[in-house]
C-alpha cells in the first residue's frame, strides 16, 4: 500500500512569502491561469499565465496556510476574489531582486496520477507537444 504525501508546494510558498515580506520585498507570484481551480480575472491572463503582487498592501484576507490559496484583490479599482490551487503556482519571487523560487512546471491536481490518466501530466496525448520557447535570460534566479 503507497502512502500519498501532501504537497509541499504551499509549504514553499508560505515560506518564499514570509522570506519576502520580512525582508521588506514585495512578493510576485506567477501562476497558470488555465489550470483547474484557479479564479483570476481572465482580463489580466497573458498566454496562459498571471502575475499577483502579494504585498499586504495589495490584498486583503488571505490565507497561504491553506490549499488553495485564496485573497482578495482590486484590478483596476474593482474588486475580485482570487483563488488559486498551489499547484497552479508556477514561482513566488521578490519583484526587487528577482529572487525567490521557480516550480518549473505545474503539479498534477489532487488525487490525479499518470496511471488514472494515462497521460502525462502536462501534455496531453492528443495534443501536438508544443515547440521549446527561446531562451533568453530571465530575471528570476534559483535559490538553494
Amino acid at each position: 500500500m503507497s502512502k500519498t504525501h501532501k504537497s509541499r508546494r504551499p509549504y514553499l510558498i508560505q515560506a518564499i512569502y514570509d522570506w519576502a515580506v520580512d525582508n521588506g520585498h514585495t512578493p510576485h507570484i506567477l501562476v497558470a491561469a488555465d489550470y483547474p481551480g484557479v479564479a483570476v480575472p481572465r482580463q489580466y491572463v497573458q498566454e496562459g499565465r498571471i502575475t499577483l503582487n502579494l504585498s499586504p498592501m495589495a490584498v486583503q484576507s488571505m490565507h497561504l496556510d491553506d490549499d488553495p490559496l485564496w485573497f482578495s484583490a482590486r484590478f483596476s479599482g474593482r474588486p475580485f476574489e482570487v483563488v488559486i490551487p498551489s499547484g497552479a503556482v508556477l514561482a513566488i519571487f521578490a519583484r526587487e531582486n528577482g529572487e525567490g523560487l521557480v516550480f518549473g512546471e505545474v503539479e498534477p491536481p489532487e488525487g490525479e496520477t499518470d496511471a488514472e490518466t494515462g497521460a502525462d501530466p502536462v501534455v496531453s496525448q492528443d495534443e501536438p507537444p508544443e515547440p521549446p520557447k527561446p531562451k533568453g535570460r530571465g530575471h528570476l534566479r534559483v535559490v538553494k
